[in-house]
């Protein structure tokens, strides 16, 4: 004789006669009103149910008891299914199996949280755009907090024209968020103090997602970025794919800048996305960081704050830190997102001098201040052959202008083709990067191949590399935030051209001196001079021809 079960809260349970029923010991079923009788009832007698453990199936699905009721399937009620087993199976009504589909269909299960902190300085232009971008995302932040800091403008006032709820429809599902608009007031930290205001903020989310005050993303690049994260706990921070909208650009000087540095950005994400998605620097523009990293970062450093106000480059001594907690700090192939770029020369000089300067800090073994450098870390390795590249540049430049004059001074200078060799394979690397881009148009194909957008491009860089060594060796503490945010407001200033300056006087005062020796001594520095050179062009050559035909492995920047 088996007992007949009924769902109850707990799963398949023993069903509890009534006061009155009766079972038949050859009956397969309860006798008792509105339920069936047994068409080979027996001689009735009280009976009391045998108890029977209840279970459920450890996946939360209903389960059967091995050997008993069996083989149910759905048949309009509770009853015995005699073509399944015979008398005892039982199968559940048409109308519970729906509704238990559909708590199984709209259960919530736990979803990652993400607060997002937008640092504001004097972004009234872009911060409506960067709070519709955030909004319009797939996957919406679960909170947005604008925090504004040392504004002079209409920053606070645009910002918050979108704070308080929203809900947003998305193909993700109805997802709601609350915009926070924050205005610190004047705050000697500057951005570092923005961040860590807004860290307090979210700090009890699962991620952290930062976005600059002039950032804008693809509509699903935060989904991109969460998805990513959660699947690897070993993940402390990823970045998105950084360029820069053209489009809006006004001037002939501000668009070849613009595309001399799209170009930079591209070269700067392959390199990253082909040393296995390893990000040197998760740039504060748009990257989700793993809270429980920063609170790792913050116990292992003794800090307060996740970001420090001591460094130049608060982000990249941040994922150096989140490295050396034992996490990995990744690029994203496919989050995207457009960045505010630099329309004149002095704008451009004051944030590459400080980037520069601050990459060096962290490189340059010793302690200098509360910055220790780490010139062995892996993070800083890209960092070393960004400069080493540079100071091979400036060298290869500089040493073949001199020697060109020279020779031809004398009329030593002779001619080869195989000079044409190295400029042509720099177009041809410059032209492949544009292709690599997601978004290359004309402007980006022309900056390479026409050599001579990207040979000016190029020089400017060098002295921001000379700026930067120079300001560094000299121990000279400036302010470069400052002078970052002086250089952008606009006003008259000549220190982006101190280094062309030099150059020109150390080019007169070099041909003062050639003028002053006698031939044979100038035709010795002529023979040593240009092999020199001329293997240092070679090496430098062959790198370029090996990123040239390195395989980029479908990514796109």
């Amino acid at each position: 004789m088996t007992t007949p079960y009924i769902p109850g809260p707990q799963g398949w349970q023993p069903a509890q006669p009534q006061a009155g029923a009766w079972q038949d010991p050859n009956a397969a079923q309860w006798q008792q009103p509105g339920w069936p009788v047994a068409p080979q009832a027996a001689a009735q007698q009280p009976a009391q149910p045998q108890p029977v453990p209840q279970w459920q199936d450890p996946a939360g699905a209903w389960a059967q008891p091995t050997g008993s009721w069996q083989d149910a399937a759905p048949q309009g009620s509770w009853q015995g299914a005699p073509a399944q087993g015979g008398p005892g199976d039982i199968v559940p009504v048409d109308e519970f199996a729906d509704d238990f589909a559909s708590v199984l269909e709209n259960s919530s299960v736990h979803r990652s949280t993400i607060g997002c902190i937008v640092p504001a300085y004097n972004e009234a232009e872009s911060i409506a755009d960067v709070i519709r971008s955030l909004l319009e995302q797939s996957r919406v932040p679960d909170v947005i907090h604008i925090v504004v800091n040392n504004t002079s403008d209409d920053t606070v006032k645009i910002a918050s024209e979108f704070s308080g709820p929203h809900e947003v429809e998305t193909e993700l599902g109805l997802q709601f968020t609350e915009v926070f608009v924050h205005d610190i007031g004047k705050n000697p930290d500057k951005k570092v103090g923005a961040l860590n205001y807004g860290y307090a903020l979210v700090e009890g989310y699962d991620y952290l997602l930062g976005v600059d005050g002039d950032t804008t993303a693809d509509r699903r690049a935060v989904e991109y970025l969460e998805n990513e994260a959660v699947s690897d706990s070993r993940i402390g921070g990823i970045s998105a794919i950084y360029t820069i909208d053209d489009r809006p650009i006004k001037g002939f000087i501000a668009k070849w800048l613009i595309a001399g540095q799209r170009t930079q950005f591209a070269a700067f994400n392959m390199q990253n996305l082909l040393r296995g998605r390893n990000m040197a620097v998760l740039g504060g523009q748009f990257s989700i960081f793993s809270t429980t990293a920063l609170r790792d970062i913050m116990k292992e450093n003794h800090q307060s704050s996740p970001w420090v106000k001591d460094s130049e480059v608060e982000d990249s001594l941040l994922s150096l830190q989140i490295k050396s907690a034992g996490y990995l700090t990744k690029i994203s192939p496919f989050a995207r997102a457009d960045v505010g770029g630099m329309t004149t020369l002095k704008g451009y000089d004051a944030q590459q001098v400080k980037w520069t300067y601050g990459a060096i800090e962290l490189m340059w073994p010793g302690q200098r201040g509360d910055t220790k450098g780490q010139p062995f870390h892996p993070n800083l390795r890209l960092r070393w052959f960004e400069q080493f590249s540079m100071l091979t540049n400036f060298f290869v430049r500089v040493a073949f202008i001199t020697l060109l004059i020279a020779s031809l001074s004398i009329n030593a200078f002779v001619f080869s083709p195989w000079w044409l060799i190295p400029p042509l394979v720099a177009a041809g690397l410059n032209f492949r990067m544009a292709r690599a881009m997601e978004k290359s148009n004309g402007r980006d194909i022309a900056f390479a191949v026409l050599l001579f957008p990207a040979e000016i491009f190029m020089w400017i860089r060098i002295s921001h590399f000379i700026r930067s060594w120079t300001r560094f060796l000299s121990k000279k503490k400036v302010d470069n935030w400052a002078l970052q945010a002086r250089a952008e407001k606009g006003g008259v200033s000549f220190g982006h051209w101190t280094p062309f300056i030099i150059l020109a006087i150390v080019a007169i005062a070099i041909a003062v001196i050639w003028n002053l020796l006698d031939p044979v001594t100038q035709s010795a520095i002529l023979w040593v001079g240009w092999p020199i050179v001329g293997v240092v062009t070679v090496l430098q050559t062959l790198t370029m021809a090996i990123k040239l035909f390195q395989r980029h492995q479908g990514y796109k920047v």
